[in-house]
């Protein structure tokens, strides 16, 4: 897999960063009064629009000074004891590598969820205020009123946007690695587009380069236009199935206006629905496998690996029917499935709140944990409650909808279990007749879709 050219041409070090003296300046001065003992502020926070190059300062930082980079996206994770226990363990802890100390940056705070994620921020600011080692901070928004907390404690260092000149000076010097034929004219077009974006102007130049081999301004705004369109699930599902080349497919899962979690599921679905070939069905099954891990470590350590997970995602599922190396190859048109997973979890709504509400009840009698009494306690209590009903109803303060739930539940229960054992014969039985009337021979079928 050839890396993206993001990754691929991202300067090493500060020297290479264009267009941000002042920034690299402060840096600089900040980072080494850290190395001196007597470090002016523990924490440093970056602001300014997308694709400025903050996180490829915080990068380069730590190479020109040789630090060890631990980098963490906060506004992906969303759990607050990872937070506290991978930021402050590293905050008190050695470094691993032997270098002469770490760099600590704190991706996107201004996408913390002050719901979703409360106690984040002050998570952070602690960190900030314990801090063995200089802590880097970055956002697009510094003045979100949940950031006060972190505005007071970290100096504030504005990363403005990349000139024409300095887009122009960093597209030129792709186009003359990657020996890429480009109208003068169409760098301007995408200069023009990228307002300032160093990250969208180099993605706009790939893609147009592969898409198209030769980077015109026509085939920049073909490009462009294509990208400005989101695509809904469905739309985005066709367009990686019926992709012919690896462009189309990746321009299908990055103009898409689902989220990458769900997106999966919807591929997931559909796969055995678009593929008949179970050699197919395998290869994509393998690169969404590999899209969800690339996903993972994507949030949990660098976003750069989302560029893997959109190369997966896309052409690697679309590439996975072998039919299409065929040059009269055409796209079969298939009725693609809402998620079923995500249909069980809507229908089921109800009744999970229902349970959350008795689990929390019998959580407060037995002073644990909801997650403990779910898993350890609730299964056994299903099994007493149809026997101690009237006491433990009245125990427990359960309301009339609980009451029903519960006798719906144990009544299901029993039933389940019998249903289970009978279907599990009726297969065995099944799989046995088959396998006789074939004469001991392997006998395989595939489930036809309509």
């Amino acid at each position: 897999m050839t890396l993206p050219w993001i990754i691929k041409y991202r300067p090493k070090s500060l020297n290479d960063v264009e267009n941000q003296d002042d920034v690299k300046q402060e840096l600089k001065r900040w980072i080494e009064s850290w190395l001196s003992g007597k470090p002016e502020n523990k924490a440093l926070l970056l602001y300014g629009p997308p694709g400025t190059g903050k996180t490829t300062l915080a990068q380069a930082l730590a190479h020109d000074y040789g630090l060890e980079l631990l980098e963490m996206n906060a506004s992906d994770s969303r759990n607050l004891e990872a937070i506290k226990n991978i930021a402050q363990r590293a905050a008190v802890s050695g470094s691993l590598f032997g270098t002469k100390g770490k760099l600590i940056f704190l991706d996107e705070v201004d996408g913390i969820n002050a719901r979703q994620d409360m106690g984040a921020i002050p998570a952070i600011a602690e960190l900030v205020q314990k801090t063995r080692y200089p802590v880097l901070l970055a956002a697009n928004d510094p003045w979100d009123p949940s950031l006060r907390e972190l505005r007071n404690l970290a100096k504030l260092v504005e990363v403005k946007k990349l000139g024409k000149y300095a887009l122009r000076k960093i597209l030129g010097k792709i186009c003359t690695s990657e020996k890429l034929q480009c109208d003068d004219d169409a760098l301007d077009e995408i200069i023009e587009i990228s307002d300032g974006d160093a990250r969208y102007a180099i993605n706009l130049l790939e893609a147009t380069a592969e898409g198209f081999k030769k980077v015109t301004v026509e085939s920049v705004k073909e490009f462009a236009r294509r990208k400005e369109s989101e695509l809904d699930p469905f739309e985005t599902v066709r367009g990686v199935f019926w992709a012919k080349y690896a462009w189309q497919a990746k321009n299908a899962v990055t103009s898409s206006q689902v989220d990458y979690d769900l997106l999966m599921k919807w591929f997931s679905e559909n796969i055995p629905v678009q593929y008949d070939n179970m050699e197919d069905v395998y290869r994509a099954y393998d690169a969404l496998a590999k899209a969800s891990i690339f996903l993972s470590r994507a949030k949990t350590s660098s976003w750069d690996m989302l560029s893997y997970t959109f190369d997966m995602m896309g052409p690697g599922v679309a590439m996975a029917e072998i039919e299409k190396q065929n040059p009269g190859w055409k796209p079969k048109w298939r009725k693609y499935q809402f998620p079923q997973t995500i249909q069980l979890l809507s229908k089921s709504k109800s009744n999970r709140e229902i349970r959350d509400k008795i689990v929390s009840k019998i959580a407060g009698k037995i002073h644990s944990s909801e997650e403990k009494t779910l898993n350890d306690v609730y299964p056994l209590f299903l099994q007493f409650y149809k026997k101690y009903e009237d006491k433990l109803s009245k125990d427990m303060d359960l309301s009339p909808d609980e009451i029903n739930f519960l006798n719906e539940i144990s009544g299901k229960s029993q039933g389940a279990e019998e249903e289970k054992e009978e279907t599990t014969y009726s297969k065995a039985s099944a799989t046995s007749k088959r396998y006789y009337s074939s004469g001991g021979r392997r006998y395989t079928t595939r489930k036809k879709k309509s």
